[in-house]
């Protein structure tokens, strides 16, 4: 009998055609889903073309997904250029899964666009040419991030070859307080171990806490593993995800999936647990994501903008919650709402708070409301919605706050919770939502 395996382990062994795998082995694994955007698509088809030749043609063309979603609201040349050369590309091979942007077939931000459109699955490998591609682990798939070389090979050959990481993991015990949300949750936790404290390790999440979170919630959790150093973060899919999955999966085909449970006894190198109920708001000051503060810490410091949005930070759930703080005030500093994708901006419309939807309530609350991209969250030509072109102090939902991300390199980026970024913009100061949250 093979040895307990992690829930990592047992995906890689499943794409290996292994009994079982080990941290540390060196494996060829099969790849059921390859993601690729704007920013990296060019690159990785000049490298698949330049190895497998001008005519070659992908190992599957159902397997192969392309979004644009980064710099594509510009008057930018060159980025408007990437995006050409990723519709020629997908011409040419007759890509069924190219949600084109200007087109119907549209959809945003890659990271939710890709189960929302049914291409995450439990116990599949997703590979994508994007650190956040980790989020998609909240589906109890192995998706990490790759660079354009391995990409490239990958759209040749449907494999890759990579070492099995080890697994932290992180429990979550109680009943979320209604202040605290799953961004909270992963702040603490990359402030708890650093930014490298995962590094090329997968980051396990567990607990009643976190199986009492909607799906959205657990895709913020697995989301920022990167932040950590994380290879890949992942959650074990339960009835919530599968029947997610099945709903959504209609879109491309209903394939068939494996379902992989934790196994009494597997190894991990590391296990921290957390009362959630105990928790308090958390921040990640300027100039990193480990720069953890209790909001309460810092309470009071002066902002100049709010921004609300990322893959991260810009779904149904995160607008919901910040709706609910900002309905029937006014914020005193530029807040920015961008949607993820075209479904969340739908979304904005249809959800509603004691009868008023979610976009109005912005709207009336002085928001301003951008198109379902990523927008700022990388900062982006000169023209991107909500980039920060001053040095200026900015609290967002997004993931990273290094000098330069959001744009000026002098600018303070300052990364929390909708809650918490809601609450902030009422009062031009980091505000705890607390005071706010019934």
């Amino acid at each position: 009998m093979p040895s307990p395996m992690t829930l990592t382990e047992q995906v890689l062994a499943k794409a290996a055609g292994r009994d079982a795998v080990a941290p540390g082995d060196n494996i060829w694994v099969n790849v059921d889903v390859l993601m690729t955007h704007d920013v990296c698509g060019p690159g990785t088809i000049g490298i698949f073309k330049k190895h497998f030749g001008q005519d070659a043609k992908v190992w599957d063309r159902e397997k192969v997904v392309i979004i644009p979603d980064h710099y594509i609201f510009t008057k930018d040349a060159m980025a408007n250029r990437n995006v050409d050369v990723l519709r020629a590309f997908a011409k040419e091979q007759n890509l069924p899964y190219f949600y084109d942007v200007g087109s119907e077939h549209y959809k945003g931000v890659c990271h939710i666009a890709l189960p929302e459109e049914g291409h995450t699955r439990p116990g599949e490998v997703l590979l994508g040419t994007d650190s956040h591609t980790c989020t998609a682990g909240a589906f109890g798939e192995f998706a990490t991030g790759i660079g354009n070389t391995d990409a490239g090979f990958v759209m040749g050959t449907g494999k890759t070859w990579l070492k099995v990481p080890q697994t932290m993991r992180f429990v979550f015990h109680g009943e979320m307080p209604p202040y605290l949300m799953a961004k909270d949750l992963i702040l603490a936790v990359i402030g708890d171990i650093g930014v490298d404290g995962a590094t090329y390790r997968a980051m396990e999440f567990d607990g009643d806490g976190v199986y009492a979170l909607n799906i959205e919630e657990r895709m913020t959790l697995c989301n920022m593993a990167i932040e950590a150093g994380g290879k890949n973060g992942i959650i074990a899919a339960d009835q919530v995800t599968i029947d997610f999955v099945n709903n959504r999966g209609k879109k491309s085909g209903n394939k068939p999936f494996t379902v992989f449970k934790p196994q009494a006894g597997a190894k991990t190198i590391f296990e921290k647990v957390y009362d959630v109920t105990k928790m308090e708001p958390t921040i990640a000051k300027p100039h990193s994501p480990d720069n953890k503060a209790k909001v309460s810490e810092v309470k009071g410091t002066k902002l100049d903008r709010a921004y609300i949005g990322s893959c991260t930070g810009g779904k149904i759930t995160d607008f919901k919650a910040a709706a609910g703080i900002l309905k029937g005030k006014e914020v005193r500093i530029d807040t920015f709402v961008v949607p993820a994708t075209t479904e969340v901006a739908r979304g904005l419309d249809t959800e509603t708070i004691g009868g008023v939807s979610l976009r109005n309530i912005f709207l009336n609350a002085g928001a301003k409301i951008g198109d379902a991209s990523c927008a700022a969250c990388l900062g982006g030509p000169s023209d991107t919605f909500g980039r920060l072109n001053t040095p200026i102090s900015c609290i967002s939902t997004t993931n990273r706050n290094f000098p330069g991300r959001m744009g000026h390199k002098e600018a303070k980026v300052f990364l929390a919770s909708p809650l918490t970024v809601a609450a902030s913009a009422l009062s031009g100061v980091i505000s705890d939502p607390r005071e706010l949250v019934v």
